[in-house]
């Protein structure tokens, strides 16, 4: 084989592995998620987010000044992520919390959306007043309390839980719905605070 056929074969393997990672579909890593939800965030409309459960509907408005909280929740309602997830976890007086499933759908999902944390962001003056949204930290080791963007909790306690100021990030509050949000706080739970009887998620929609 001449010295030119061989740079000819080279050029077109070369070209067929640069095909194959156009055609890989986006995901999002730790390296990549801010610089996206930067440009994301540029381009937003919706304000608000509308949970549809088993239960009743809630509706969540969004805080303008902890953007990259705001935008990461639109994005996951937006591409159906939430869609026939569970409130998972129901603490008495306290929270529930949802965006998790023990089904093989809701972790295909996460693992076609990307692995990632968002940074906390708790100085933009926002209390976890009753009604507020918030996102949980990773289980992870992790002692700068970044987020698992794939989950969120509603503060039950009147008129707040204010010891988790400082550690996590409320990033809207309940518009609608907080009768629902109380309902589903009491339902019985088991061993993990986990329902007895799974609490649905329908859909979420941006709007």
């Amino acid at each position: 084989m001449s010295s030119s056929e061989v740079a000819t074969t080279i050029s077109v393997d070369t070209t067929v592995v640069s095909s194959k990672k156009d055609r890989e579909p986006f995901k999002l890593t730790e390296e990549n998620a801010i610089d996206f939800f930067y440009e994301y965030k540029k381009d937003l409309k919706e304000t608000s987010v509308r949970l549809e459960t088993s239960m009743g509907v809630i509706d969540i408005a969004l805080y303008d000044n902890v953007p990259y909280h705001k935008a990461n929740f639109i994005y996951l309602a937006k591409k159906g992520y939430f869609d026939g997830t569970y409130f998972h976890r129901v603490v008495k007086g306290f929270i529930i919390q949802g965006g998790n499933a023990d089904n093989k759908a809701t972790a295909q999902k996460r693992r076609d959306i990307g692995r990632y944390l968002l940074p906390p962001d708790t100085r933009k003056g926002h209390k976890h007043h009753r009604g507020v949204i918030s996102m949980p930290s990773s289980e992870n080791d992790n002692p700068h309390k970044l987020a698992s963007p794939y989950e969120f909790f509603i503060v039950v306690t009147a008129p707040g839980s204010y010891h988790l100021d400082g550690d996590y990030t409320p990033f809207g509050e309940v518009s609608a719905g907080m009768d629902v949000v109380d309902a589903i706080n009491k339902q019985p739970v088991e061993a993990g605070d986990w329902p007895l009887q799974n609490i649905y998620i329908y859909k979420a929609t941006a709007y």
